[in-house]
């Protein structure tokens, strides 16, 4: 059962072909990032035009390296939330033209859920319940999961999610975007020497990262941190910043994570979104919990097409199937 995914929630073209939920045949992406880079972060309008000049050519692309043809299609699935208005709107009418054109069934997918489906791609074994902990720019939520579809949401960002508080933190630093693989990249020249705060929200499976976002600048503003060559050489470095900010991410997410999932008895957590291609965060993860941990590699944690299609594929064995009056939900909620 092939299934063509499609997904333009952010800043990201991708289109695949997935079989049975779990074997990647194609797994194209078009990346906006060197674009938005200039700007220091996404411009919306610039990344819904992006999209529209090459949402076909990579369905195309991804249709031609499966060697798939809309005959062989069992079905779309794509993106209608949550993410940028503009951005989603190109995928989902685009998958709307292709199952009118071929009589083809079309299933709307939460972005947040195809990153979670993203665990199954490989043919993993995966065992309910389970944790999901999903980290990107725009979540950081832990999710039980009782089997497919069956979610409840155990706690969320109360402010930044993680993947935006890694950019604004790089952005005070100078370290430019995106910014979570620049903390991570500079964070290896450093050492964690700088004390951060840690919001811990107790009694609770929420996350806040403001705070430490925060006190970082206020250390940059008051010239505690070295940022350029005729600082004091006893002030922590720009790297050892980075370092020490990365820590205090890590260390909630991780120890939050491990709670729910004994809390809930749970038999395996998933690490999952962009922010799970951080290696030292699916270092630590896996050394603190007790509990199996499963992360997709990184090409499958950052935004992509083949998470999508593999959730569809789930969709579709559920009887779920949309019409052509499918639309786009911004603030899409997974449950």
């Amino acid at each position: 059962m092939k299934i063509l995914g499609i997904e333009t929630s952010c800043d990201e073209t991708a289109a695949a072909v997935v079989e049975d939920g779990v074997r990647i045949l194609s797994n194209q992406i078009a990346s906006q990032v060197e674009i938005h880079a200039r700007y220091g972060g996404i411009v919306p309008e610039v990344a819904s035009r992006q999209h529209i000049l090459a949402i076909i050519p990579t369905i195309e692309q991804a249709m031609a390296k499966a060697e798939t043809t809309w005959s062989d299609l069992a079905g779309i699935a794509v993106t209608n939330g949550p993410g940028l208005v503009g951005s989603l709107l190109v995928g989902v009418n685009a998958a709307k033209a292709i199952s009118l054109a071929h009589r083809l069934p079309i299933t709307g997918v939460n972005h947040l859920e195809g990153h979670i489906y993203a665990s199954w791609l490989g043919n993993h074994s995966i065992h309910f319940p389970l944790v999901c902990l999903i980290v990107s720019g725009g979540h950081s939520d832990l999710v039980l999961m009782r089997g497919h579809g069956d979610y409840v949401v155990l706690g969320r960002t109360r402010d930044d999610a993680s993947g935006e508080a890694f950019d604004k933190a790089a952005r005070i630093l100078g370290l430019g975007y995106p910014g979570g693989p620049a903390i991570e990249q500079a964070a290896r020249n450093g050492t964690a020497s700088i004390q951060l705060p840690r919001a811990w929200l107790k009694g609770t499976s929420d996350f806040s990262f403001s705070g430490v976002k925060t006190a970082l600048l206020r250390l940059v503003e008051a010239g505690k941190i070295a940022l350029s060559a005729n600082q004091s050489d006893e002030l922590p470095t720009r790297a050892d910043a980075a370092a020490s900010f990365q820590e205090a991410v890590i260390d909630v997410l991780v120890t939050k994570a491990v709670a729910a999932a004994k809390e809930r008895r749970v038999k395996q957590i998933l690490l999952v979104g962009g922010v799970a291609s951080n290696e030292l965060l699916r270092k630590r993860l896996a050394e603190n919990s007790s509990i199996p941990v499963l992360v997709p590699e990184p090409v499958l944690c950052t935004d992509n097409a083949a998470m999508i299609a593999a959730c569809g594929y789930y969709h579709f064995q559920a009887g779920r199937v949309d019409g052509l009056d499918l639309d786009v939900v911004a603030s899409l909620r997974l449950a």
